[in-house]
């Protein structure tokens, strides 16, 4: 590394020195028709931005093809699908404005490109192309905004016979916690001034709906139940992102966030998916291969890799940012209650 950031230092220096000849050159009068642009190179150069375009579609349509596999997988929540037809519509247009103007653009450089005998054509404006170039994307934009508004709309809509299940996730660095809001599922009240001991959640043990609240270092949720998420951060500003979900929220210092789903597949379905079982099984192979390297180095070797839903946080909040995660596991009703059954309240926990 030292030797090429050497012969780096030496390159710029020696472009350097050559920038400043030519401006020496020019400062007492000498010309340098190198520099001046002929029939030649206009045509050459026209003839690069048609290549380049060329390129840049066939590098576009390999990619989509290639990785495939690293796009959004198979969603996990009752809201997904819209959530996923409303990223296909944006990408759809996206990508169509996209080929049209870039290849407009590399095109006219080839066709326009500079000859002697051209003469450029000055429009002061041009009142139809100003309407056409602001009106479509205004009237596209509205659309696709109106369309996300009512997909917000449908996915935050909770009501009583929902049943919701309220769960407040609690972030600060580098961790998540999730507050259970026990069995009269009203959480209890919280502020960061009552954290204190075993207390690291800041409940208030003087409000009567916390006492039957569960606080765990992991996430069950039950299958095809509403869930409404409360999310807190003690410190900086944090991001709940459940991918597999369908699922981001900030979570901002000194305010309460939302953000609701319905999961509608079980972890243990989800591990049954071609796209995860293809998935695991390339991650596998590579950890294998991993593992024989460790070996001969006399190491341990990894365990097989498994999928898991996992709760990270996306907006980088630290040194730790990255490992700032919690396992999501989505299961039937009945294990959920087993689960729940084996947990101890927030009551139960501060009378020790």
């Amino acid at each position: 590394m030292t030797v090429f950031l050497v012969l780096l230092v030496v390159a710029l220096l020696g472009i350097t020195f050559w920038q400043l000849s030519k401006i020496f050159r020019l400062s007492q009068g000498k010309t340098d028709s190198t520099q001046v642009a002929n029939d030649s190179d206009n045509q050459a150069q026209g003839k690069y931005m048609l290549y380049f375009v060329i390129a840049m579609y066939a590098m576009t349509i390999y990619c989509f093809v290639a990785y495939r596999s690293y796009f959004l997988p198979e969603t996990a929540s009752e809201h997904g699908k819209d959530y996923d037809v409303l990223m296909l519509i944006s990408v759809v247009l996206i990508m169509f404005v996209q080929v049209i103007t870039q290849f407009l653009l590399h095109f006219f450089a080839f066709k326009y490109r500079g000859r002697k005998e051209n003469k450029a054509t000055f429009f002061a404006d041009n009142n139809l192309l100003e309407a056409v170039w602001t009106g479509i994307p205004i009237v596209t934009l509205a659309g696709l905004i109106i369309y996300g508004l009512y997909t917000w709309t449908d996915i935050m809509d909770v009501n009583d016979e929902d049943d919701p299940l309220m769960i407040e996730l609690y972030a600060y660095q580098f961790d998540w916690r999730a507050r259970y809001a026990g069995s009269d599922n009203e959480l209890g009240k919280a502020n960061v001034r009552f954290i204190e001991g075993v207390n690291t959640l800041g409940i208030d043990a003087s409000d009567s709906y916390a006492m039957d609240d569960v606080v765990t270092n992991e996430l069950h949720l039950p299958v095809g139940r509403k869930v409404v998420f409360k999310m807190r951060s003690q410190d900086v500003l944090h991001s709940a992102y459940m991918p597999f979900f369908r699922a981001q929220m900030n979570v901002v210092p000194g305010m309460i966030t939302e953000f609701s789903y319905t999961p509608i597949k079980t972890t243990e379905e989800m591990r049954q998916t071609n796209f995860m079982v293809e998935k695991v099984q390339t991650i596998n192979t590579i950890r294998r291969k991993n593992s024989k390297e460790l070996i001969a180095k006399g190491e341990e070797a990894l365990e097989p890799y498994e999928f898991d839903y996992y709760l990270l946080c996306n907006k980088i909040c630290g040194v730790s940012h990255y490992n700032m995660q919690m396992k999501i596991i989505v299961e039937s009703e009945e294990d959920y209650n087993k689960w729940m059954a084996k947990q101890k309240t927030f009551k139960q926990v501060v009378a020790k």
